[in-house]
């Protein structure tokens, strides 16, 4: 093959010698006097990030690496991100695109984490001596900063999956780098299926998947013949096992354990594993509680949250004490686990052993919040990060059995936007995704189920030309429904807003101790008698009244108001991507009209249309909804308009939510007054028609027909075994205006 022909047969750099500024050199690897990406001379930080470099564990394979990637489509390489693996292996993937002077593409690199994407690449592009931004980039939702000549690029697996919509084949990629596998997130997996049929169609396409036993048995036995590269890593020189079996006083017991660490005055930085980003939150005011009783001769002792996913900058491990006696105490979750890091600080980690997870419960249509066990790979991550020096406190007895590996999320989650992804890719070309566990096939026909409702799927079970459209839009297909129905209704402006609030974290913040009452009273201004929704829209319509304020800023506002500046700017960003979608596939923009009654109903009609599998009513007048798609019991969430002035407005009869989770309250989440009048109408005839048996049924069925013919005995059945002519009477009786 061409790539043999130029790949080097070695690299002088790995010797630490280097070659005369008018020695001939080519091929990728060799030591250049110019970067061989720029052209411009190396500056002095290459060379001296060169040589902290080669001290990485992964450097003692790279010539293996190298022939294994000259020889084969497919690598596993097998080790932690501690080993350098996110940052070395892909540069040594773009010298090899260089090689091969780019003919088959360039380089990408998945993770799992936008933040993670954009720290790897500021990295990679200062190791190789490049701009970022050009050279090397990255790509994530909201925001890019690449070039189309940029040799390596770092996205998200969400950001590589969106550009298979127009690039089925990935064709403009030479390597594709798969990190964090072992994370089993459900768009990793799906990459991973995909690209197995994607090999086949494109001989000289490389994929590199990194991750860490026992995924490693898995992948190869799921690609059969595949080179393993295995980098080792020394685990800490002294594990500590708890004689306690009771898991439940982990999260007290970490933090005890945390002052004596300090106390001892003993060297080096503290990370904690905690459960889920509540605990983060509490163990991080109670440590900065307890860092002020502690005596001047103890040093400082400064706890960080490194939180994912919470639409702020997360704070890194890069972060330096404040004096040389201080300790930073880093509290985390499972998602810093294989994240990259400098740890050479860290010399104790403390471990938990247990996480809160998601758990999606089909039979109900609701995510339920379960605490588990970690895995045995998870505690191997855990105890590698404080080094060959270190130590590691396990919260748990040494013969507590933890299961192998990680349960793949794609068992766990919602699975009605992942059949809409692949349900638009089979129209790009591609075959059946070779997952490597596959979906719980009542997963899959629920999912099917709502698409069909949603109108997203023809009588033969393709997208429908409203499914292409919702598959365009970044959002839950719920969401993207009620958005398209917006466009109906003339209320796009609003749904917009209240779209990007729900994709966006939480704007509202925990309130500090003591002060709820005070926080409550500064959210009331905002609260909208019709619902949460529409509450939302007047937190998103101050807050860009804010920023064009004089004499204070938006970021003081929201720190007035007790709301979260960042999650509001994320907020602000998604909708704006939103208005580029729409204007893309040439979708009308109605102008804002919010506070009349007309647009208020109409925005209620647009949730419906795609909300409609989510109402319920308080049966017994003090708020006590029952859910009628699946019949459980619920309570409206404390932060809801609904639940800080019941006794005011009154509780609504009926409702529309955005989340139910089944959790200590069973509450529902962004809750808005219905009528049953308009949900009727918005509902898909044969939807109603399969809901399950209630008095909530009854009511709606005596509107319906409110002559009281209830001959609808064989309409029910007749609608369940043929739903396609449902549809066609849905369509006639104009239930779901947008099909």
């Amino acid at each position: 093959m061409a790539e043999e022909s130029t790949f080097p047969g070695s690299d002088p750099r790995r010797d630490g010698s280097e070659h005369s500024a008018g020695e001939e050199t080519s091929g990728f690897g060799d030591d250049l006097e110019l970067n061989q990406f720029d052209g411009l001379p190396f500056s002095s930080r290459y060379y001296t990030l060169l040589q902290e470099r080669k001290t990485l564990p992964v450097w003692k394979v790279r010539s293996d690496f190298e022939d294994a990637l000259v020889h084969n489509q497919l690598v596993l390489v097998s080790g932690s991100a501690r080993t350098g693996r996110s940052t070395q292996i892909p540069q040594w993937c773009a010298e090899y695109c260089l090689s091969a002077q780019y003919r088959h593409g360039m380089v990408v690199c998945t993770q799992t984490d936008s933040q993670q994407a954009v720290e790897l690449a500021l990295r990679v592009a200062d190791e190789m001596d490049v701009n970022i931004g050009h050279e090397v980039g990255y790509s994530i939702r909201l925001e890019a900063c690449c070039s189309p000549d940029s040799i390596l690029r770092y996205c998200t697996d969400y950001i590589l999956l969106r550009e298979m919509m127009s690039d089925p084949f990935l064709e403009q990629y030479g390597v594709i780098i798969i990190d964090q596998a072992h994370e089993r997130r459900v768009n990793t997996d799906i990459l991973l299926g995909l690209l197995k049929d994607i090999l086949l169609q494109r001989p000289e396409l490389r994929v590199v998947i990194l991750t860490v036993p026992p995924m490693t048995e898995k992948l190869l036995s799921h690609y059969v013949g595949i080179p393993l590269i295995s980098v080792e890593v020394p685990c800490p020189a002294e594990v500590v096992y708890s004689n306690s079996s009771n898991s439940k006083d982990y999260f007290y017991s970490a933090l005890r354990l945390v002052l004596e660490i300090h106390r001892t005055k003993e060297e080096g930085d503290i990370v904690v594993f905690f459960a889920s980003d509540e605990e983060l939150h509490c163990a991080h005011s109670i440590l900065q509680m307890e860092g002020t009783r502690l005596g001047a001769d103890l040093g400082q002792m400064v706890p960080v949250m490194l939180c994912f996913h919470q639409g702020g900058p997360v704070t890194t491990m890069g972060v330096q004490p404040v004096t040389k006696s201080s300790r930073n105490v880093f509290l985390c979750t499972q998602q810093c686990e294989d994240a990259w890091w400098s740890t050479a600080s860290v010399n104790f980690v403390i471990d938990t052993g247990v996480q809160k997870k998601m758990v999606y419960k089909t039979r109900i249509r609701a995510n339920s919040e379960v605490l588990l066990n970690i895995s045995q790979g998870q505690a191997n991550l855990r105890k590698q990060l404080c080094g060959p020096t270190g130590k590691c406190f396990c919260l748990y007895p040494e013969d507590r059995k933890l299961p192998a590996e990680r349960t793949p999320q794609i068992l766990e989650t919602n699975m009605t936007s992942l059949v809409l992804l692949l349900k638009r890719l089979e129209i790009g070309g591609l075959g059946q995704c070779r997952f490597i566990d596959r979906p719980d096939p009542e997963g899959l026909m629920q999912a099917l189920e709502e698409l069909d409702y949603l109108a997203a799927l023809d009588n033969d079970g393709n997208l429908s030309e409203i499914g292409i459209i919702m598959s365009e839009i970044p959002l839950e297909p719920q969401l993207a429904k009620a958005l398209l129905a917006s466009c109906e209704f003339d209320c796009v402006s609003e749904m917009l807003t209240i779209a990007a609030m729900l994709s966006a974290p939480s704007c509202f913040l925990d309130p500090p101790a003591g002060r709820n009452h005070e926080v409550a009273q500064c959210h009331r201004k905002f609260q909208h008698p019709d619902g949460d929704h529409f509450t939302l829209i007047n937190i998103y319509n101050a807050f860009k009244q804010s920023q064009r304020e004089q004499y204070f800023t938006s970021d003081k506002w929201c720190q007035d108001n007790h709301l979260d500046h960042h999650a509001l700017k994320q907020a602000d960003a998604i909708r704006c991507e939103l208005i580029d979608t729409l204007s893309r596939i040439e979708l009308p923009i109605s102008e804002p009209s919010f506070g009349t009654r007309t647009n208020m109903l109409n925005i209620k009609r647009a949730l419906l249309a795609g909300f409609f599998m989510q109402i319920a009513r308080d049966v017994d007048g003090s708020g006590n909804y029952f859910i009628v798609t699946h019949k459980h019991m619920a309570q409206v969430h404390p932060r809801s308009c609904y639940g800080a002035q019941s006794h005011k407005l009154g509780l609504p009869e009926w409702v529309v939510f955005h989340e139910y989770t089944l959790s200590e309250n069973n509450c529902m989440r962004t809750v808005s007054e219905i009528s049953p009048q308009v949900f009727v109408q918005m509902a898909p005839l044969y939807f109603f028609y399969n809901m399950p048996s209630s008095e909530s049924k009854d009511i709606l069925q005596d509107i319906l027909e409110p002559d009281g013919s209830k001959n609808s005995e064989g309409d029910k059945l007749k609608s369940t075994n043929d739903s396609s002519n449902c549809t066609a009477d849905a369509q006639n009786y104009d239930r779901c205006v947008i099909q």
